[in-house]
């Protein structure tokens, strides 16, 4: 039985392996057609775990042991999760790398350095300068890594025996503290430390101070909530659609029905690949657009 306390961090893992667990766990038409279905076997592929999976076995994951920090337990090994986590990292940086080598040898990107000038270009001219201006340049890096790296992670969870990391609630939030401090960054660059906390009164009297500063506080951090609830939500919500289109072939109890919510679920999954490149395009251009706001319209002119 699945432990209905088990955190919702441990959601999602590739949208594949669900179709392939209605098709592993479905059995033949007798299954379907009048024996009892136990729908915690769908219901496992939602959980995150310390087993890779692929065609013809899987591979336990060592664990590591704990480390114990007073009265406080902390488990650094290594889960499903995590290794994607690290795996599109990996992608990422060899795929920078190789595009990279290949520009200092030709000017003129082509093949795959030319994919990759256009990502660049189109963070540059589509987020950073519609958002931050001339003055976000600098942190052109910092969003087309953001951009690339979610991406990829994205990406991951549809491939088949793969998961993507970023339906995992503790991945997003990891990207949105990186954000977070990278807004405040970009404020205190723009705007100097004075007028930083300055902003935080909101410019009223004094004696509205208890009332602003306490807003202006909230505020700042619900921009970061946001963009961790955003991401969490869209990656782990498809996979919960597909899997409740594949359980009405349970309901139904008939094979005869299973074709029509499988063709609804190719189309979902369809739909899955455009949704990686759209929630990845959102986050970067919700965090530049962030830290745009930290970043005096006049500094336009300070970041010639």
């Amino acid at each position: 039985m699945i432990d209905p306390l088990t955190p919702p961090d441990t959601l999602q893992t590739s949208h594949a392996d669900t179709v392939a667990a209605a098709v592993q766990h479905g059995g033949a038409a007798r299954e379907l057609s009048g024996g009892d279905f136990d729908f915690n076997h769908l219901l496992e592929h939602l959980y995150d775990s310390r087993t890779l999976e692929f065609p013809g076995g899987h591979w336990d994951i060592p664990a590591f042991p704990p480390v114990q920090i007073g009265s406080l337990t902390i488990d650094l090994s290594i889960t499903k999760h995590v290794f994607f986590l690290l795996f599109a990292a990996m992608l990422l940086t060899i795929a920078a790398v190789a595009a990279s080598r290949k520009i200092r040898k030709r000017p003129v990107p082509t093949g795959f350095a030319n994919v990759v000038e256009v990502f660049v270009v189109f963070i540059r001219d589509e987020i950073i300068l519609p958002t931050m201006g001339p003055a976000g340049l600098k942190y052109t890096p910092f969003i087309l890594t953001t951009f690339l790296y979610i991406l990829i992670m994205n990406l991951l969870g549809l491939v088949p025996f793969g998961a993507s990391a970023t339906g995992n609630i503790s991945v997003t939030a990891g990207l949105a503290l990186v954000a977070f401090i990278m807004i405040q960054v970009a404020a205190i660059r723009a705007q100097g430390l004075t007028h930083y906390l300055a902003h935080f009164t909101g410019g009223v009297a004094w004696w509205l101070w208890p009332i602003m500063i306490p807003i202006e506080v909230l505020g700042i951090f619900t921009k970061a909530f946001a963009l961790c609830m955003r991401l969490f939500a869209n990656m782990s919500g498809g996979h919960i659609v597909i899997l409740a289109l594949l359980g009405f072939i349970f309901l139904a109890k008939s094979i005869f029905f299973a074709p029509i919510p499988v063709i609804f679920v190719v189309a979902i999954y369809l739909l899955e690949l455009l949704v990686a490149f759209i929630q990845a395009y959102v986050f970067a251009m919700l965090t530049s657009l962030f830290m745009g706001l930290g970043i005096p319209q006049g500094e336009e002119q300070h970041g010639h």
